[in-house]
């Protein structure tokens, strides 16, 4: 029995791509998964353009881990970024920029390429690949981060940069001073067993 995947099931929405992974790393490692969770997050942007530094944060990152598989999926809810210089930035990089009423949220989905073991205490330096969505458009990343391990807790830390041109995220010319073309982006989070 063959099964075809429709046309209205096709990925370029961000959901669907978590629901696709999710899927296949449950019905593949199910039985020897060890998937944790994050359990705090914040995670920071900062546009430093010539004529003006907009910063905004969340501290509302979701995601899994799969300890064994090295694999991960995380996703962010665009509308949970706060502190920009006005609440009319904030309209602006909702509405206009990474149109979140049809793209809510960014996510990164893929797999430590790096050696790891996650039950043994220590610090790493160690890769990550995977699918980066934003505003609907995906594209692979290659992120370096620091891993501390400590009595079963992951912490990770990760500083990596974005160019909006990558994503279609197009800045108009009137204010292409204050809108820097590649944006900063630091993740840290606390990842622990979800039992």
């Amino acid at each position: 029995m063959k099964i075809r995947l429709t046309r209205s099931f096709e990925v370029h929405n961000p959901y669907r791509l978590m629901l696709l992974f999710f899927v296949f790393l449950f019905s593949s490692n199910f039985i020897n998964a060890q998937v944790y969770k994050i359990t705090s997050s914040k995670v920071k942007f900062k546009s430093d353009a010539p004529l003006e530094v907009i910063m905004a944060e969340s501290t509302e990152l979701n995601g899994l881990l799969d300890i064994k598989t090295k694999q991960f999926a995380f996703t962010v809810n665009n509308e949970s970024f706060k502190g920009f210089n006005s609440p009319l930035q904030q309209t602006h990089f909702n509405d206009n920029y990474l149109e979140t009423d049809k793209h809510p949220t960014i996510s990164f989905s893929g797999k430590i390429i790096d050696e790891i073991d996650f039950t043994k205490n220590g610090s790493y330096v160690v890769r990550t690949k995977g699918m980066m969505n934003i505003k609907g458009v995906n594209r692979e990343q290659l992120i370096k981060s620091s891993i501390e391990i400590k009595d079963g807790k992951i912490k990770v830390n990760a500083v990596f940069s974005v160019l909006l041109d990558d994503y279609n995220i197009r800045i108009p010319r009137i204010v292409s001073q204050k809108i820097a073309p590649e944006i900063q982006i630091d993740l840290n989070a606390m990842i622990e067993n979800k039992k």
